[in-house]
């Protein structure tokens, strides 16, 4: 397994919950169980400290940080700030091909039986970052890509937990529907209602959780 292999395994395992939150991981323990030497781990290790897909647990190791209802809250405000900025950047680039390329998209999701909650939830922002890329707006991106980093467990969890990948997954149709329509100001306030109503389910749900 190569180091870059080892960071993408990694990622996904957190994604899934196969190593949970609070757990402490150390290049030892890691080492042993992907059966890779302790370098590549040292490095995917650091790699996913920055992050901040792990956080430091003593002095020599990591862990998976709890999904908080706080930090919950506050990507999702953020999301519902940058994602409309984008979408309305993008709108005068968007053309019917990459239009065509989401919906080739949401068809994988709906279909392909496959897919791990945690791979729809991947996918599910894959198909947001598709029609913001027409944007043209590489500090805004580089901003999407940081916040995505944070954002990326929840999404996970979302599929795992929640019972929304129906409503989202019939929203994302009726976005691409208003984009082809060119009804721009319709499609901006349905992805503000999509990121709200998903946040504030998210936030619901960890708040109810036991401490």
């Amino acid at each position: 397994m190569t180091k870059a292999s080892l960071y993408q395994q990694l990622k996904q395992d957190i994604r899934q919950g196969v190593w949970p939150a609070g757990v402490a991981l150390n290049q030892q323990k890691l080492s042993d169980y992907y059966q890779v030497s302790r370098i590549p781990v040292r490095d995917a290790l650091q790699q996913l400290k920055a992050e901040a897909l792990l956080v430091m647990a003593g002095k020599a190791s990591l862990m998976v940080p709890p999904l908080t209802a706080a930090e919950a809250e506050e990507l999702y405000q953020i999301r519902l700030q940058l994602e409309p900025m984008a979408l309305r950047r993008a709108f005068p680039q968007l053309t019917f091909s990459i239009i065509g390329q989401a919906e080739d998209l949401l068809h994988r999701i709906e279909h392909d039986q496959n897919l791990s909650a945690a791979d729809r939830g991947a996918l599910n922002w894959q198909f947001h970052l598709m029609l913001y890329q027409a944007s043209q707006s590489p500090h805004l991106l580089r901003l999407l890509h940081s916040l995505h980093q944070q954002v990326e467990r929840y999404l996970g969890f979302q599929e795992i937990s929640l019972n929304y990948a129906d409503t989202s997954h019939q929203e994302h149709w009726q976005l691409l529907e208003l984009l082809r329509a060119q009804q721009l100001d319709a499609a901006v306030a349905l992805l503000q209602q999509h990121i709200q109503q998903a946040g504030e389910l998210l936030t619901s749900h960890l708040r109810q959780q036991p401490a």
